[in-house]
């Protein structure tokens, strides 16, 4: 591919080559688009996943040298080689980021897109799968449609340079270096089409199609099934913050929660009446357990009615009454809903009636606007009027065809399956698309419906732009084994380096024990009442203390708290415990909330979000930061039961943390400090996590509460200082619900720590909001080894101050340390 001439446009350049057309658009100085066309009009098809227009009038400037082409904006440079059309991508300091390797590294390759015909005489067969109801449809026959390309970028990554991003997948994989990835939704699978690197960037490809990442023996490249073009954006930090904070410029900023969806949540397969629910939930309230959500799992629906969203009235009859109770005990319900819908009961029909339905005549089409809006007035009068709060939507990669027999396909047999099957159905350009615009049906229909509550969404699968429609997306039906506990950590961490800020995982792990399916693969065949079960659902609760979403679920065995002991066991206690540290740290975790929404924050984080310069953390798969202060280290073997109960000998109850350079680290539990940049043996007995706060740290810290509702009365917090640098913190507040924070009803207030004066200096709250208390009580409390350690609330040693919302200078003195 050979330059042949260009000129300047606004916000960027054109360039003619002798292998069609490339576009370099500077959306800010930071970001920039390119896009490759053979021909010489780019693609006129909207984006599904941008939202942003290029900041008009940014500056930029284009040298021509003999050699090269040099397009650069205040931020970062790229050089084009005129014989090849090679990039070359730079900071302003002349530092390469990355490049192509010289040939080039743009190919778009031609290739035919197929088109599924459907007609009376199309025979579908119902199924029954493990994974739901289905409509699988044979021989289908398909026809040319168009003509596309494949799309292929390739790189020249830097010797030490690590790669994150991508999604959720199973493998576990965290620094994707040397590795190969598949990317298309699956159960398991959770794609996002964004990679960032710890050169100081990210490549966000606007692509549905099938993908895959390669770094292997087929070389350095990202790959593209089915795209009219290639597109994709270039976003320069360095830092990762940075990154995200460009790609939810281009791809929506992320709408707040409400509070309550932070506390705990319990769920399991399934509590099959208003009845069982109510129960479980009212036990809590009578062991004081905190709690906030109770989640009513498939098949809450009449009969066989797949799909149906509303509630069976012989199994529910009286779903307002129990919402009623379910609000007056402050616990949220969260039910599952399906795309797919079977045996033509009420909604089925509609959406017939309607040719809202693709090819199987069971799943709708949300890629129809319409047949979206049609959905969600079908969600609405079965189960919003009703009272329920939140959605989870199930299955929403909704055509799959591996998840069967007892052989695991390999990896190439699997991707072939499940595309093939999912292009029968959705046009190949889009097969990855599904969720996000499933997602975007539902929260355009609540919005329009009320701003009094706010959307959650808890899905299987994601897309980029999926953020913008208040989501939370699962790593899907896991199974029980040490194996895939630990990989999950990873799977979390990628996740959410690409800028979609929620992920969780099923507590305890969906599949228990293990069955004739090569995913029903868990190592406890007894469920709760093994012992080895105990411990390793005690240490996958630990970890979900600390993950935007803290939920119990899955099958095979209940999970509710009791089902481990009973108060004084040692499994019940620490499970206890748990809850309460969360409950203890929702003013922290809040306000980390707030910060996603109004500063493009990610709470789940690589530990190169804030230790890039660090190149031993780059590798470390199993540790991650939990907003500005918490190193979590989750405990991944087993140290007191193999399966079966089986004792295992008694042997050292640690395991190795690295602490990060460039900080002081404390032991949450003991106080003890640490320096950074060494790797320490941390006890790790069944009661305790190991978890590091960083020296400069400001966590508020919440009382006792039984509910978010009791956190929002409560006008007192304990301030845990950790000394050794300065430290601040921004406290935000709100409702708690409604989207009246979008006009500004919340508030903050900014905090910060002189580390050699020994002040904390808190500044004026900023913002009001209906509720809001106007004094607070704050007890201060400096952390040593000797004071202030672990979950205990008390304020014992603390300095307490009253707050009327004015600036305050405290003196913080040596005798309250």
């Amino acid at each position: 591919m050979r330059v042949t001439s260009y000129c300047t446009q606004p916000n960027g350049l054109r360039i003619e080559t002798s292998e069609g057309t490339l576009q370099l658009i500077a959306y800010t100085a930071n970001v920039i688009r390119v896009r490759y066309a053979w021909e010489p009009s780019p693609s006129a098809q909207k984006s599904l996943m941008i939202v942003a227009q290029p900041v008009p009038g940014i500056a930029y400037e284009v040298q021509d040298t003999p050699d090269m082409l040099i397009f650069s904006t205040s931020a970062i440079e790229i050089q084009i080689q005129k014989e090849t059309a090679a990039f070359a991508y730079r900071d302003r300091q002349g530092q390469v980021l990355t490049r192509e390797p010289g040939r080039g590294g743009k190919i778009l390759t031609p290739t035919p897109v197929f088109h599924s015909l459907f007609d009376e005489a199309t025979i579908r067969a119902p199924v029954q799968s493990i994974d739901g109801a289905r409509v699988k449809v044979e021989d289908v026959k398909q026809v040319v449609d168009r003509q596309a390309y494949h799309a292929q970028l390739e790189f020249v990554w830097n010797e030490g340079e690590a790669l994150y991003g991508l999604g959720s997948h199973e493998e576990g994989f965290l620094n994707l270096r040397g590795t190969h990835q598949d990317l298309y939704q699956e159960n398991l699978k959770a794609v996002v089409p964004m990679l960032v690197s710890t050169n100081g960037y990210g490549i966000l490809l606007d692509c549905y199609s099938l993908m895959t990442f390669h770094d292997d023996e087929q070389g350095s490249f990202l790959w593209c099934d089915i795209h009219d073009e290639l597109d994709f954006y270039f976003l320069y930090g360095p830092e990762f913050d940075h990154i995200v904070q460009g790609f939810r410029f281009l791809t929506g900023k992320v709408p707040m929660l409400p509070q309550w969806v932070f506390g705990y949540l319990q769920s399991k397969e399934r509590y099959r009446s208003q009845e069982e629910l109510l129960a479980v939930v009212k036990e809590y309230r009578q062991r004081q357990i905190p709690l906030d959500g109770v989640v009513l799992d498939w098949r809450s629906w009449s009969g066989d009615l797949w799909g149906q969203k509303s509630l069976d009235p012989e199994r529910f009859p009286q779903p307002e009454a129990m919402m009623e109770e379910l609000h007056r005990l402050q616990v949220r319900l969260m039910v599952s809903i399906w795309p797919t819908m079977h045996n033509y009961g009420p909604n089925h029909r509609e959406m017939l009636a309607q040719s809202f339905l693709l090819g199987d005549q069971a799943t709708y089409n949300a890629f129809d606007e319409q047949a979206r809006a049609l959905y969600w007035k079908q969600a609405n009068e079965g189960l919003f009027s009703k009272g329920v709060d939140a959605w989870w939507c199930d299955c929403t990669e909704p055509f799959e065809a591996d998840w069967t027999g007892e052989t695991k396909p390999e990896p190439a047999e699997r991707r072939r399956m499940n595309t093939e099957e999912a292009k029968k159905y959705l046009d190949p350009q889009y097969i990855n698309a599904y969720s996000l615009q499933h997602s975007r049906g539902i929260y355009e229909g609540q919005r329009l419906t009320t701003r009094s509550k706010r959307v959650v969404n808890l899905t299987r699968s994601a897309y980029a732009g999926q953020q913008h429609y208040g989501t939370i997306t699962w790593s899907g039906d896991i199974s029980a084994n040490w194996q895939t506990l630990k990989k999950q950590i990873a799977a979390g961490v990628n996740f959410c380096v690409t800028g979609l800020p929620y992920w969780t995982a099923d507590i305890g792990a969906f599949f228990v024990a293990k069955k004739d399916l090569w995913f029903w693969d868990g190592d406890f065949q007894e469920g709760y009442e093994d012992l080895g079960y105990h411990e390793f659902y005690v240490r996958f609760f630990q970890y979900g203390t600390f993950l935007p979403l803290f939920r119990s679920h899955g099958t095979d065995t209940p999970r509710e708290v009791w089902r481990f002991g009973e108060p004084g066991s040692r499994f019940y206690d620490t499970l206890v415990t748990f809850i309460r540290l969360r409950y203890h740290l929702l003013p922290y975790i809040y306000s980390l909330v707030g910060r996603v929404t109004q500063e493009d924050y990610t709470m789940l984080r690589a530990l190169a979000f804030d230790f890039r310069q660090d190149s031993q953390v780059y590798n470390i798969a199993d540790q991650y930061l939990f907003g500005p202060a918490f190193l979590v280290n989750p405990v991944t073997e087993p140290m007191y039961y193999l399966p079966g109960s089986q004792p295992l000998p008694p042997h050292a109850q640690t395991r190795q943390v690295y602490l990060p350079a460039g900080s002081d680290w404390y032991d949450f539990w003991t106080g003890r400090q640490f320096s950074g940049a060494q790797t320490v043996d941390a006890e790790a007995p069944l009661e305790i996590l190991p978890l590091f706060v960083r020296a400069g740290s400001i966590v508020p810290f919440g009382p006792d509460i039984q509910s978010t509702a009791e956190a929002r009365k409560n006008s007192s917090l304990l301030l845990r200082i950790y000394q050794g640098q300065d430290a601040t913190f921004t406290l935000y507040e709100d409702e708690g619900d409604t989207y009246n924070y979008e006009n500004g009803a919340f508030s903050t207030i900014a905090l910060h720590w002189d580390d050699t004066k020994k002040r904390l200096y808190m500044g004026k709250r900023q913002g009001a909001y209906a509720g809001m208390p106007m004094t607070r009580t704050f007890s201060l409390l400096l952390v040593s080894e000797h004071q202030g350690t672990g979950v205990d609330s008390s304020r014992t040693g603390a300095k307490e101050i009253t707050y009327g919302g004015n600036p305050l200078i405290v003196e913080m003195n040596e005798e309250l340390k």
